[in-house]
């Protein structure tokens, strides 16, 4: 599968990448069907049929459980083919989340994250939005203390997980890459997507299929639809694909691939 970069970072991911919280959380969830979270041989499966479909481009964050624990031990003798995306801001104990933005929680949180993900560097490293978008980025400067954690070689890019179109706009301007909501019901954070295609930053899709809520509606193909409209968009880097079912992720796969063939230069990327 072709990588396509984060800015001018080198970093470089592919255009479908692995969500992992629910391999550490099952709780606050806001998923259509409960789960179980799977144990360590199905995970580890999950994880080498993403790699053996040519996916670089896994994401977790603290408030995803055990999920950066899990990974610490999964990625183990793999670390060079992944290219890792967490983030800092939000936590979730005792079945609850809570948001710390100082500068010094991030930068405990960031070193927390190195260790429980058993690596000496964040290839993608994103602020968890509690919604107050440019307040965060504002009053806490929380993206200047990711560029000095940048700077000292612990993250390769930085940027934020958004949740308001204003939010993602700034984000953009401050950052290498943004994580936005984007799919055929929702299109708000469209200027965010157009300006970082204007400025040559780095765009990760999150919700692209509706939490699997899509899954579950009247269309003819949601997967296809929602892979269709989405990489139809010109500034599209990635989606983030939540999913405990290696079938799931091999038809997400090969909406891509499907998409491709038809549509040769429809890709936002290309």
């Amino acid at each position: 599968m072709k990588k396509f970069p984060i800015a001018q970072t080198g970093v470089a991911v592919t255009p479908i990448g692995l969500g992992t919280v629910k391999l550490g959380r099952n709780q606050g969830v806001k998923y259509p069907t409960t789960f179980e979270i799977p144990d360590d041989k199905a995970a580890a499966n999950l994880i080498a049929h993403a790699k053996a479909l040519g996916i670089n481009l896994i994401d977790t964050a603290p408030a995803y459980g055990s999920s950066e624990e899990r990974l610490g031990k999964l990625l183990k003798e793999q670390r060079c083919d992944w290219v890792i995306c967490s983030k800092v801001g939000e936590e979730f104990e005792n079945g609850k989340s809570s948001f710390n933005f100082t500068p010094e929680f991030v930068r405990q949180s960031c070193h927390r994250s190195l260790q429980r993900l058993k690596t000496e560097y964040i290839d993608i490293m994103l602020v968890h939005s509690d919604g107050n978008d440019t307040h965060i980025i504002n009053h806490y400067g929380i993206l200047d203390v990711l560029a000095e954690l940048k700077k000292q070689g612990l993250i390769r890019a930085v940027g934020m997980s958004t949740k308001t179109k204003a939010g993602g706009l700034l984000a953009a301007e401050k950052s290498d890459v943004v994580m936005v909501s984007y799919n055929i019901e929702y299109k708000e954070d469209e200027p965010v997507i157009d300006y970082c295609a204007a400025h040559d930053k780095g765009v990760l899709i999150k919700k692209a299929f509706g939490s699997g809520h899509f899954c579950h509606n009247p269309s003819k193909n949601p997967i296809q639809d929602n892979i269709d409209f989405i990489f139809s968009k010109k500034g599209v880097t990635s989606i983030i694909v939540g999913t405990i079912n290696p079938q799931h992720l091999e038809e997400n796969v090969s909406a891509l691939t499907l998409k491709r063939q038809n549509h040769k230069i429809g890709f936002g990327y290309v």
